[in-house]
């Protein structure tokens, strides 16, 4: 039981917040038995077979004798497709209007009275019955979508569908958001509702605060990326397929994806992995990038308790020559607990901590949670129920604002999907920025109601504005984070227009990334959460989210010496490198685990730090050509079977490789190389790939290997930038980007391409072709 656990425990015992948490609980219970009655018989439907055809620019509409399919090809590669007259807007995925069809994809007849539609990268193949294939433009198939099957209620109500699909046999899943199980998606049921799981989680608790329908499926014909893009709740079952010996038949790989209502489409963009997240990149909207103080050490802990010990904490890290660029507030720094306040006993003059802080270098970040305390004489609530005609507050089926047992009591929860409620609540923000404030993290945004019995959630039936179509909490729970995360941006940009918004969100959908990151929420202490919290960032990643980070060292509980030192570890070579803990979880600060440990916890620090121009680099990128900072091993070379199956390291970039140690007692460690030569950083030992080495893995550090050829920007010794170049092999080259840091605002980015070769036993380092554009001091290794 972690603090949050033993609180709402207590609370639930007989106390006056207690009764108030069984009292929502009910509410909720008799609000969706009232008002969403049960679904009764129902119809089964299939499309039928095919009845006729119309062309439309980038595709058409297939005709069935019970549903039709709309196909449309949107430039840049993209396929859309929906069934029963499904389009692609309006998405919260999309940040805007759909792509523009590309007219030279064009409908056509196809053999056995199907039709098809083909483009650069795709054919799309539609049965008679309505399969439909994806194929390569070789004519290998990628993807076998089966006819659907819907099931409508006799009655009224929401029409629930399910789609089949049909893969390689030796296709691997990727992807479907923030899994603690992943990232290879193995056999099972992965669940589509943003849950705050009650406490710790660990790899076997599925689902959990960020789900997301996206799919990315890699195998020897290709690799593929397919969205549903519907906000219901819902479930996906995956079944990995099986290659047949000898002259076996080969089982194909299954995707069941089964949602509870709105609409059946999809997206679907093909490629190699970096042009298939660059496309969905392109759809779903550019990530954010952090400022660069973003991309350093950060430091977190639910119960801080006054500006004293926050003194206390950042002195530890000067003291003991620990970089620190961030620290984060939680919850107990509010009066009451209530959002946009702060408790003046304990933090008399926050804008002057803050002051003092920056000038130290270090930035202050506050928690943001949406519950508001439903108090008259608490400004926010004053404020949000004056917004619009209605207020600002979720309200439901009956037309009373909902309402929830949150950390400050009975609350109530801003309709974010509300394009007025997002203007008000972006206001609301100012008063952060004044506090001293540099950014914010959105917390319990699932959101979260405390619940003595059923789901944590609000009810079912709440009504949302959903910008103004109107429907209820089915739809709208899964998006709400996302709402939320587009409020806070969009106000803090307002508010400071000339700075990146630093904002990330615990919970979240498609299209995250246009607004900034995520993290892994409460994770469990353990070896399993720390192999889970590798797992959460390498899968959003590729879902388009490419910052986050897991809470270092686990949120509950107390770490072994060992344990939070590997964390740390792994936790530096993260976009997101935050320590934090639960208030019960005792002090989380690298020297309060020994000398050794402390020793250890510098110097990757102090890597960290040296990598800074590499972080800045890979965040601009990011937001260029969507490729996530962390990649699995198969990024480059997905066709490699060995590297599919690898899940304990992870490349940072194109030019290092990661291997984190993740069990206990290891002093090296087995690690599955892509193809070329590799560069130990520390030892300088040459490893060939592909195939599987050994290196060496002592406490005190991680492996961490370079690519042969690559050009990392780095911090000098007087702190500028410098170029590290591993010297390519013989006959072959290598080469790297670089974007110097132009600060927290939005200067032009300018991105400058080097490369590399060995010539007569020399590294010639040249930049767009020529040696004498190269401007800051090389220094090169491995020869």
């Amino acid at each position: 039981m972690d603090g949050r656990d033993l609180v709402r425990s207590v609370k639930l015992v007989g106390s006056k917040q207690g009764m108030r948490t069984v009292r929502s609980a009910w509410r909720r219970a008799r609000a969706d038995a009232r008002a969403l009655p049960a679904r009764g018989p129902e119809r089964a439907r299939v499309p039928g077979a095919v009845v006729g055809a119309e062309p439309e620019a980038g595709g058409g509409v297939v005709r069935f004798a019970r549903s039709e399919l709309r196909i449309r090809v949107a430039v840049g590669g993209a396929v859309f497709w929906g069934w029963d007259g499904a389009e692609p807007v309006p998405s919260y995925a999309l940040p805007g209007s759909a792509p523009d069809a590309d007219p030279r994809a064009v409908l056509e007849p196809d053999k056995d009275g199907g039709w098809q539609v083909v483009s650069e990268r795709l054919t799309v193949v539609v049965s008679r019955h309505g399969a439909v294939e994806l194929r390569t433009p070789g004519g290998v198939v990628l993807r076998r979508e089966l006819p659907p099957r819907w099931w409508e209620p006799v009655a009224d109500g929401p029409v629930r569908w399910v789609q089949r699909s049909e893969v390689p046999a030796d296709a691997r899943f990727f992807g479907l958001g923030g899994r603690a199980a992943g990232p290879r998606l193995r056999d099972g049921a992965y669940g589509l509702w943003n849950t705050d799981p009650g406490g710790r989680f660990g790899p076997g608790d599925d689902p959990l605060y960020l789900t997301m329908p996206v799919q990315v499926v890699v195998s020897d014909a290709g690799t593929h990326l397919v969205f549903h893009d519907n906000s219901w709740a819902g479930r996906v079952a995956l079944r990995e397929g099986e290659e047949g010996a000898g002259s076996g038949h080969d089982r194909p790989g299954t995707s069941e994806v089964r949602v509870d209502g709105g609409p059946l489409r999809c997206w679907v963009v093909v490629g190699t992995p970096a042009r298939v997240l660059q496309a969905w990149s392109a759809l779903t909207g550019a990530p954010a990038v952090p400022p660069s103080w973003a991309l350093g050490p950060q430091h977190a802990r639910w119960g801080f308790g006054s500006e004293r010990e926050v003194r206390r904490v950042v002195a530890g890290y000067r003291e003991r020559g620990l970089p620190l660029s961030v620290l984060h507030l939680d919850i107990d720094h509010f009066d009451a607990h209530r959002v946009f306040t702060v408790d003046r006993e304990r933090f008399p003059d926050l804008p002057g901590l803050a002051k003092e802080l920056r000038e130290d270098g270090v930035r202050l970040v506050s928690i943001v949670d949406p519950a508001v305390a439903a108090v008259p004489g608490n400004a926010v609530f004053d404020t949000g129920a004056a917004v619009g005609a209605s207020g600002a507050f979720v309200r439901d089926a009956r037309g009373r604002t909902v309402r929830g047992e949150v950390w400050p009591g009975e609350c109530v929860y801003p309709d974010f999907t509300d394009p007025k409620v997002r203007e008000w609540w972006g206001g609301l923000y100012e008063e952060r920025l004044a506090q001293g404030f540099s950014g914010v993290w959105h917390d319990m945004n699932e959101p979260v109601s405390f619940a003595a019995f059923g789901e944590p959630t609000l009810p079912r039936s709440s009504r949302h504005a959903l910008e103004g179509r109107g429907g209820d909490h089915r739809e709208a729970h899964n998006v709400y984070g996302l709402a939320m995360a587009r409020a806070g941006y969009e106000g803090l940009l307002r508010l400071r227009p000339d700075e990146r918004p630093f904002l990330f969100s615990r919970s979240g959908w498609a299209g995250m990334q246009r607004y900034g990151g995520t993290w892994s929420g409460d994770v469990a202490t353990g070896w399993p959460g720390l192999r889970a919290s590798l797992a959460l960032v390498l899968g959003l990643g590729l879902c388009g989210v490419p910052y986050s980070g897991p809470d270092v060292g686990g949120f509950d509980g107390s770490p072994s010496p060992e344990l939070y030192l590997r964390w740390f570890q792994l936790g530096a070579y993260l976009p997101l490198f935050r320590t934090h803990a639960a208030i019960d979880a005792g002090r989380r600060e690298p020297w309060e685990f020994g000398p050794r440990v402390l020793d250890g916890a510098r110097e990757v620090l102090v890597e960290r730090e040296r990598l800074r121009p590499y972080w800045v680099t890979l965040a601009h990128m990011a937001r260029l050509t969507g490729a996530p900072y962390v990649r699995p091993l198969w990024w480059g070379a997905p066709g490699d079977r060995a590297l599919r199956e690898c899940e304990d390291a992870f490349l940072l970039g194109d030019a290092l490789l990661v291997a984190p140690v993740l069990e206990p007692g290891v002093e090296e460690r087995s690690v599955r190389l892509p193809a070329g030569r590799w560069y130990d950083t520390v030892s300088g030992a040459v490893y060939e790939g592909p195939g599987r080495v050994v290196v060496g893995a002592p406490l005190s550090r991680v492996p961490v290997l370079a690519r042969a050829g690559a050009v990392i920007p780095v911090r000098g010794a007087g702190g500028g930038l410098e170029l590290e170049v591993w010297a390519p092999a013989e006959g072959a080259g290598g080469g790297g980007s670089v974007v110097r840091d132009g600060g927290d605002g939005w200067a032009p980015v300018v991105v400058e391409r080097y490369t590399t070769r060995l010539v007569g036993g020399r590294v010639v380092v040249e930049r767009d072709g020529e040696e004498g554009l190269v401007d800051c001091p090389v220094r090169v290794r491995g020869l």
